[in-house]
C-alpha cells in the first residue's frame, strides 16, 4: 500500500490522494485500507517514516563504506543521498519528509525538520565526536532549513534537479557550516 501511496502522491499530488484510489491501485479492498491506516494523513506518515529510515540507512551506509575523514565529507554525503532520494524514490520529491502535509507529521512535538536536524547530528556526533552538541544542534537546523529551500528551488526549475542551483546549494551550506562550527 505504501507503494501504491508513493505513486499516487507523484501523480496526483497530496490533496488528490483519496483511499479509494490508494485501494484500487494497491489492489485492495478499501477495508483494508483501514484495517491498517485511519486516514490518508496516516498512510502518508508511513510513507515519509519509511522515507526518514531510508534516508538515515542510506546515508549510514555511506558513512561507513566511504573514506569520510571529516564531517564536511558527511555533510556532503547527506545533501547528496536527499538530492538523490528526490531523483529515485517515488513519492520523495512531493513529500520530502512530511512537511507538505504536516509540519508536525514526524513527531507531533517537533517540527519534520528538527526531526531531521537531530537525526543529522547524533550522527555526526557518533561519527566525528563533535562535542558541543547544542551548537550543532543550532547550526544544522539553519543548514537543514536553507538547504532544503533549495533543493525544492532547483527541482522547481528541473525535473532532475537544476545542477547549477544544487551546486549553489551545496557550497552554501558547507560555508556556512565550515565558519560555524
Amino acid at each position: 500500500m505504501l507503494d501504491a501511496c508513493a505513486e499516487l502522491v507523484d501523480e496526483v499530488g497530496y490533496d488528490g490522494l483519496t483511499t479509494t484510489l490508494l485501494a484500487e491501485r494497491a489492489g485492495v479492498a478499501i477495508g483494508s485500507v483501514y484495517q491498517f491506516f485511519p486516514d490518508k494523513r496516516a498512510i502518508v506518515q508511513a510513507l515519509t517514516l519509511r522515507s526518514l529510515e531510508g534516508y538515515l540507512e542510506r546515508l549510514g551506509a555511506r558513512l561507513a563504506d566511504e573514506d569520510i575523514s571529516h564531517w564536511w565529507d558527511a555533510v556532503d554525503a547527506a545533501i547528496d543521498e536527499y538530492i538523490d532520494m528526490h531523483r529515485t524514490v517515488p513519492g520523495f520529491r512531493t513529500l520530502h519528509f512530511g512537511d507538505v502535509v504536516d509540519i508536525h507529521l514526524l513527531d507531533d512535538e517537533r517540527d519534520n525538520n528538527d526531526v531531521i536536524v537531530s537525526q543529522l547530528a547524533a550522527l555526526l556526533i557518533g561519527r566525528f565526536g563533535i562535542v558541543d552538541a547544542e551548537r550543532l544542534q543550532f547550526v544544522l537546523a539553519i543548514a537543514v532549513e536553507a538547504a532544503d529551500a533549495l533543493i525544492k528551488m532547483a527541482f522547481r526549475r528541473s525535473p532532475d534537479g537544476d545542477r547549477a542551483v544544487l551546486g549553489e546549494a551545496k557550497a552554501l551550506i558547507k560555508d556556512y557550516l565550515h565558519h560555524r562550527l
